[in-house]
């Protein structure tokens, strides 16, 4: 039986339900995406991009305290989650389109 993504440490429920709605539905598919990718997929079906759910993100597949996240590691982490949500996150993409594109009506570039 797989383990909810939830059960990384730091994680819970509103990231159990974000994954699913991104097709990664336990914890291992989580730690073999890695953080980059899994958030990546996340920004892009729709979740709002925010630097702490992040690191908050590396910080539990490293099986760290979300909190323990400081100084050049940090600014090291912003640097990839600025680049991650570039790539993945379109800001002007609807809700509607968001939706077709979850569903494959919309080719993905």
């Amino acid at each position: 039986m797989s383990e909810p993504v939830s059960s990384i440490r730091n994680l819970g429920p509103a990231m159990d339900a974000a994954c699913a709605k991104a097709g990664i539905h336990d914890a291992e598919t989580v730690r073999s995406l890695g953080a980059d990718e899994t958030y990546a997929r996340l920004l892009r079906t729709g979740v709002r991009p925010h630097f702490i759910g992040y690191y908050v993100l590396v910080m539990g597949l490293q099986g760290r305290p979300w909190n323990d996240c400081k100084g050049d590691e940090k600014k090291a982490l912003r640097k990839r989650f600025d680049a991650i949500k570039a790539q993945a996150f379109d800001k002007d993409l609807s809700a509607f389109e968001r939706t077709l594109n979850e569903i494959g009506v919309i080719a993905k570039p």
